[in-house]
């Protein structure tokens, strides 16, 4: 039963990337990009529960790929479409549709890079903190000027294919990916202390839940760790005169 837990939290973020395609169509861009940093939290903790469970393997690798593209490139683009490029029609779409042939290239190049080397560093930005910021953008379409997030846009898809290394994130205290989660929360926060409920989507309350959980999560871990290290580590015998 252990060995499908890391599975079913990726096939989480996936149908979080699946509903966010629905609460855009309808217009609905708070829940959208709500629901694709949901799914960027459970992309932060499925890697971490096989290992912990010591059940990581092909299938589990291969699986998340596929959740990324959809949640971390077909969402965050098809958002972009029909937020900042729904008024070039189809051309929105078209401009928007470059955004996942990056991503999904990045993910096919990340799956053959050695895994030692990708615990080290990335080569160009991953594709779920590039959606992430996609759609933190998209909270801004009315103060953000088009040309502005073009550049953006396309420089976050250029980032995520480039040679630049960067430092991998998953040994940090904090699930990956979390600064761009804690300013949206702190975004969230700002909106509920203007009492401006109505402007607060409602997958904020459950992904602040997710997230103070793997917080939660990540301490406890970092504690059994001292712990077992501290029990195996030998004391030093006093010397007998």
């Amino acid at each position: 039963m252990k060995k499908h837990i890391p599975n079913l939290l990726t096939l989480g973020n996936l149908f979080c990337g699946f509903l966010s395609i629905g609460y855009a169509t309808h217009g609905d861009f708070r829940n959208a990009a709500m629901l694709i940093f949901i799914a960027m939290m459970l992309d932060a903790v499925d890697g971490r529960a096989a290992r912990i469970l010591g059940v990581s393997g092909t299938l589990g690798k291969e699986l998340d790929s596929l959740a990324d593209v959809v949640s971390f490139g077909v969402a965050p683009a098809f958002i972009a479409a029909n937020s900042y490029f729904a008024h070039l029609g189809m051309w929105g779409y078209v401009l928007a549709g470059l955004f996942p042939l990056f991503g999904a290239y990045r993910l096919a190049r990340f799956n053959i890079t050695d895994s030692e080397e990708s615990m080290k560093y990335f080569k160009g930005i991953p594709i779920p903190p590039a959606g992430g910021i996609v759609v933190f953008l998209v909270f801004f379409v009315k103060m953000i000027p088009l040309w502005i997030f073009v550049l953006i846009f396309y420089g976050v898809a250029l980032m995520m294919v480039s040679t630049i290394k960067i430092p991998s994130l998953k040994d940090i205290p904090l699930p990956r990916y979390g600064t761009i989660i804690t300013l949206f929360l702190f975004y969230m926060f700002y909106l509920v202390a203007k009492n401006q409920f109505e402007s607060v989507p409602i997958f904020f309350y459950v992904a602040l839940i997710t997230y103070i959980l793997f917080i939660s999560m990540r301490f406890i871990k970092v504690k059994e760790i001292k712990i077992i290290r501290r029990k195996r580590k030998p004391r030093n015998k006093r010397r007998r005169f």
